[in-house]
């Protein structure tokens, strides 16, 4: 009794602050619902500052639900409200929405932040490295809840609801058979008319609450919003009395948005489009609250083309959804935060074809070249533009990147590339140190199977497998080839000139110099150069193709592909 007596002198002393000098039946009901919360609005507001940064810096966060995989939508939001922060010198922070809990997925929070570190968007402030502004996790936040919510009671600008399920669905069906817009508004919030006396006898006697916000909108009335990427956009105001404290004591998302972004100091809440419809939630609790509007900024959803209809990037549907897929097949950092960026910026392809070399973040993101209209998931485009950038890295990072990856998911690789890492490098840099280079990869797990045959027990299966001749070739003349080219091989001869002792021994044995030539007089010819090359190809290599045939004989060496050659003539007698 003691205890709880001091604790109602010490809220009486609150309420005095507040210009009350007695306990009115409102105070009574949030001192019933919320004994121990002490602090008050204006103490969370010294509490939490504004934060001390320089002019024009940027605030913004990324609040990720523990429910699994990290989204590839998701990852480009947080990339893009990472880079306008880092530009403008101000702070990303990551904070954790764990308010449903039932659906929460044990460790996935941890690993969103380590998919997001892959991806080099580290945080300033999150709920692993702390900060001034936290706790970072929501439900750790619930005295800041609680204390915005008992001020609210007394205020009179929420109230508890003690509604049922069946008592809302009946609302609901009536609503339905009416026409009526669906909700918990006007004379459809029961609760809303209950005196202080019933909701005190109520709360007393044990029943289960939610608490509402009354909200004084009509949707009769529009309220205006500058969006920093769609412009001034209008909506029907808010009339409904939301719901912003569970039965379980944590928050609902509208009402821990509003506390957590202005305790925390978001100067622009970044996210994607398919919160539009809840602006006008809102900007009413901004403006109940008194708390100063932050900058909107709703991306684009990603889409993708299903049978020729643009439907969103499906979680269920699509693979791609999740950044897992492409972590696991190899594409790199670098060419997939390169597409992201082309989806930011309409203005990106553009620089990045005139800077080609430089680290793609020295491009700065601005609102006004964000698209408004869904970004559409081109997963031929992100082959593409991670071909190319594959193709300018150097041998070096290239092998430590593969690596880096084969270590992670793919355990034959990473013996491969461990067995000799020079070797595995010469083969890797054919034709890579260049000004146009060669394009051979798009994704780390695209290498071992080109680059197979180039390992003696990879040949050996691919051997085994068969060697795929041209059928209009006999036996006998393959022979033929190979035992010639055992003895004129030129492999001791620079590139152009090896290439013109293979073209004339070609020609010897009537195959056609030109392919238009073979094409317009087939009668007089056996082939052409491309076919005389793909038989020491497969004899040599096992399959049709590969990176450049003379750098292969080259890294391979005269030893090797003499012993390849005699095992395919042995084949072939065979």
């Amino acid at each position: 009794m003691l205890y709880y007596f001091s604790k109602n002198i010490e809220i009486l002393t609150k309420n005095n602050r507040l210009g009350v000098d007695y306990m009115t039946n409102k105070e009574k009901i949030a001192n019933l619902i919320f004994p121990e919360i002490l602090e008050t609005i204006q103490d969370l507001e010294k509490k939490y500052p504004v934060r001390d940064l320089e002019e024009g810096a940027i605030v913004t966060r990324f609040a990720p639900s523990p429910t699994g995989f990290l989204h590839t939508g998701s990852l480009f939001t947080s990339l893009v409200s990472w880079r306008f922060a880092k530009q403008t010198n101000g702070v990303f922070f990551i904070r954790l929405e764990d308010t449903d809990q039932k659906r929460e997925i044990k460790g996935s929070g941890e690993k969103v932040l380590e998919q997001l570190n892959i991806f080099g968007v580290n945080p300033d402030e999150s709920y692993l490295n702390g900060g001034n502004y936290g706790p970072y996790v929501q439900s750790e936040r619930k005295p800041i809840y609680h204390s915005v919510i008992k001020e609210m009671l007394v205020k009179g600008i929420a109230y508890p609801c003690f509604c049922s399920h069946d008592d809302l669905a009946e609302t609901r069906k009536y609503q339905e058979e009416n026409k009526l817009l669906p909700g918990y508004y006007k004379e459809f919030a029961k609760c809303r008319t209950l005196t202080d006396e019933e909701v005190i006898e109520k709360i007393t006697k044990g029943d289960s609450y939610v608490i509402r916000f009354k909200s004084f909108g009509d949707e009769i009335n529009k309220v205006d919003l500058y969006d920093a990427i769609r412009g001034h956009i209008q909506f029907p105001q808010n009339m409904q009395d939301i719901v912003i404290m569970k039965s379980d004591l944590l928050p609902t998302y509208h009402f821990a948005h509003a506390v957590d972004d202005h305790f925390m100091r978001t100067t622009h809440v970044t996210r994607g489009e398919e919160w539009l419809s809840s602006v006008p939630i809102h900007l009413d609790l901004f403006e109940a609250l008194d708390f100063k509007l932050p900058i909107y900024c709703h991306f684009p959803v990603i889409m993708k083309l299903d049978d020729g209809k643009r439907r969103k990037l499906s979680k269920r549907k699509d693979a791609e959804a999740s950044v897992d897929y492409f972590l696991e097949q190899g594409y790199p950092i670098t060419g997939f935060l390169e597409y992201l960026m082309t989806l930011a910026n309409s203005n990106f392809e553009e620089w990045r074809i005139q800077n080609t070399e430089i680290d793609l973040f020295d491009f700065s993101l601005t609102f006004d070249k964000m698209s408004v209209d869904g970004a559409l998931f081109d997963l031929e485009k992100i082959k593409s533009i991670c071909k190319d950038r594959l193709s300018y890295m150097n041998a070096d990072t290239f092998a430590n990147e593969a690596l880096k990856y084969a270590k992670e998911y793919n355990k034959d690789f990473e013996e491969v590339i461990l067995r000799d890492l020079n070797y595995f490098k010469s083969i890797i840099n054919i034709e890579r140190d260049q000004p146009k280079p060669r394009k051979d990869y798009e994704k780390y797990s695209d290498v071992l199977p080109i680059i197979d045959f180039m390992y003696d027990d990879f040949y050996q299966d691919l051997f085994q497998g068969g060697l795929e001749f041209n059928e209009r070739y006999t036996k006998e003349f393959l022979i033929e080839i190979l035992e010639e080219y055992k003895v004129n091989n030129g492999l001791n001869l620079e590139q152009d000139e090896w290439f013109a002792n293979l073209k004339q021994m070609a020609v010897d044995k009537k195959f056609a110099a030109r392919g238009k030539d073979f094409k317009k007089r087939p009668e007089e010819f056996v082939g052409t150069v491309g076919d005389y090359a793909e038989i020491l190809r497969l004899a040599t290599c096992a399959k049709k193709n590969t990176p450049n045939f003379y750098s292969v004989l080259e890294i391979l060496g005269k030893e090797k592909v003499l012993e390849r050659i005699n095992k395919t003539i042995e084949y072939l007698k065979g």
